[in-house]
């Protein structure tokens, strides 16, 4: 018999996560197991993981989604589990996507995924799906060559076993995606999204086209860096992943010069330390020490190296916590 666990990761969305784990507990086809990877939550996420004695929890520094997902696969891997079913903690599955997403008898080994649809209108995919813009227009059950992690995404242990689990040192926005290539372009494992397994999730509300704030934008600096580390999944030769990377970086200046309003040279300066970083395999930022880097001075940014990131670690890093483990064996 094939077990089943979810693995939800979260961080300071109590109210999101609740709706989450409720949606978990209802499921027509009920997991084997629901484990939450806390990552270090500094709301009252804590101590009502406490009061639910049906989870399992692991709570951990914040490591972002690449190091919650690396800390629950690898667990639910070790741990005997099958089917690896995952998510953050701002969506939530239809009631029967479980049941739904189970259902096929496919004659190969493949990643499978949710349909992603918006939880406001019920109907409209998050991001793109093919060619379809509603869930409405799906004429067929499996959708093959596309899928979109981590919003419902069934990962089978045999997966991991070939290729592994994400990334933590990649912390987030892009952590999924690298992941996702290293599976269906460096593995060659086929990928679908099964129609009739519905996952809400909010509208997707970030563009790199808007106007952000530079003192705040810390995720920017993932974004950027990242990027570098998904083209090495997607392409097999270095050389192109990096000719790939600059022309990403050309184009990412040119939405910088042409869309952003405000401090457009001090965002084009800014791009050249996770550039850089990316190009050194250097993982040591974090956000205290982005927001740091970024309340700087402009002409500070020029002399960031990965030597002075280092130095400032161990008196930047607060938020970090000492992992715990509970109510969970071996």
């Amino acid at each position: 018999m094939e077990k089943v666990i979810a693995v939800v990761v979260t961080y300071n969305r109590l109210n999101l996560l609740k709706e989450c784990i409720s949606a978990l507990s209802n499921q027509t086809h009920k997991p084997d197991a629901i484990l939450v990877i806390n990552n270090g939550s500094t709301d009252d996420t804590s101590q009502w993981l406490q009061t639910r004695h049906d989870l399992l929890v692991i709570t951990q520094e914040n490591v972002g989604s690449g190091g919650g997902f690396e800390c629950g696969i690898k667990w639910a891997y070790k741990n005997g589990y099958s089917w690896i079913w995952c998510m953050d903690d701002d969506g939530y599955p239809k009631q029967d996507a479980l049941e739904k997403i189970l259902a096929p008898e496919l004659d190969r080994l493949c990643l499978r995924n949710c349909a992603v649809i918006n939880k406001g209108d019920k109907k409209s995919f998050v991001w793109k799906t093919k060619h379809f813009n509603t869930i409405d227009e799906v004429d067929c059950n499996i959708i093959e060559g596309i899928g979109h992690p981590f919003n419902g995404t069934m990962i089978h242990r045999n997966i991991v076993e070939r290729v592994g689990v994400p990334k933590q040192n990649l912390f987030l926005w892009g952590d999924e995606t690298e992941y996702y290539y290293r599976i269906t372009r460096k593995n060659k494992i086929p990928v679908c999204t099964i129609a009739e397994s519905i996952h809400y999730h909010p509208a997707a509300a970030f563009s790199y086209k808007k106007d952000w704030d530079y003192l705040k934008a810390w995720k920017m600096y993932f974004y950027i860096r990242n990027r570098f580390h998904v083209h090495r999944a997607k392409f097999n030769y270095k050389l192109i992943a990096w000719a790939n990377y600059c022309c990403f970086l050309i184009a990412m200046a040119g939405v910088i010069l042409i869309y952003q309003k405000t401090d457009k040279a001090k965002k084009l300066n800014f791009m050249l330390w996770p550039a850089m970083d990316a190009l050194k395999n250097d993982f040591s930022a974090d956000p205290t020490i982005i927001l740091s880097r970024l309340a700087s001075k402009a002409d500070n940014m020029k002399s960031i190296t990965g030597l002075n990131l280092r130095q400032n670690v161990t008196s930047l890093r607060n938020f970090i916590t000492p992992v715990r483990l509970r109510r969970i064996p071996g």
